[in-house]
């Protein structure tokens, strides 16, 4: 497969769906519910899904910068992960 073309594995994902994304909530109370929102999401989602997410979780109103109970942003924390250049792109573009 040629580079420029990405693979689709599965169906498409309708907004509700990603949507339901949003409704997760912390059970610690430290960690801020927009770290755990995006941290479902990155653990739920395809990349280009999670694109969509963060449009839909900006629009609502939190925070990509939420940290977790250690004082870590969702970018700090997947920062050694191999795809992680691509999510904190996302959420640098989301920044503006």
């Amino acid at each position: 497969m040629r580079k420029d073309k990405k693979q689709v594995i599965g169906d498409e994902i309708s907004d509700d769906y990603i949507k339901t994304f949003l409704q997760f909530e912390p059970a610690d109370g430290l960690t801020s519910p927009s770290h755990h929102k995006l941290i479902k999401a990155y653990r739920g989602l395809r990349i280009d899904d999670f694109e969509r997410f963060v449009g839909f979780f900006v629009e609502a109103g939190y925070d990509v910068d939420g940290k977790d109970e250690h004082g870590k942003t969702f970018a700090e924390v997947i920062a050694d992960q191999r795809n992680a250049p691509e999510y904190i792109e996302i959420i640098a573009n989301a920044r503006g």
